[in-house]
């Protein structure tokens, strides 16, 4: 079954290039994982320090790899250090 996953960044302000440099290096070695059907980042136009990643994999296991792969540790150890609350991914199923 697809998994769908939600991803808030909060960026400390100041980090937001920081934080966008981070992202850019993470998406393209991202999207080319077998397993990942689609990823992308966005930026809130109410709040500049607002970021979402949302993303679509093939099933979980792909996910879970996903996980334990350089590029995302990378990222995820970076991006850790430029937002302002804990990480917190959600694991969605599409219901509609």
């Amino acid at each position: 079954m697809e998994l769908f996953i939600f991803v808030r960044f909060h960026v400390l302000r100041g980090k937001e290039r920081a934080f966008e440099e981070a992202l850019e290096e993470v998406l393209p070695a991202t999207r080319a994982e077998a397993g990942c059907l689609e990823i992308h980042g966005y930026r809130s136009i109410r709040d500049g320090q607002l970021y979402y990643i949302h993303s679509r994999w093939k099933d979980q296991a792909v996910f879970e790899e996903h996980t334990r792969l350089p590029h995302t540790v990378k990222f995820l150890e970076r991006a850790e250090g430029l937002i302002d609350h804990p990480l917190e991914a959600t694991r969605t199923e599409r219901i509609g």
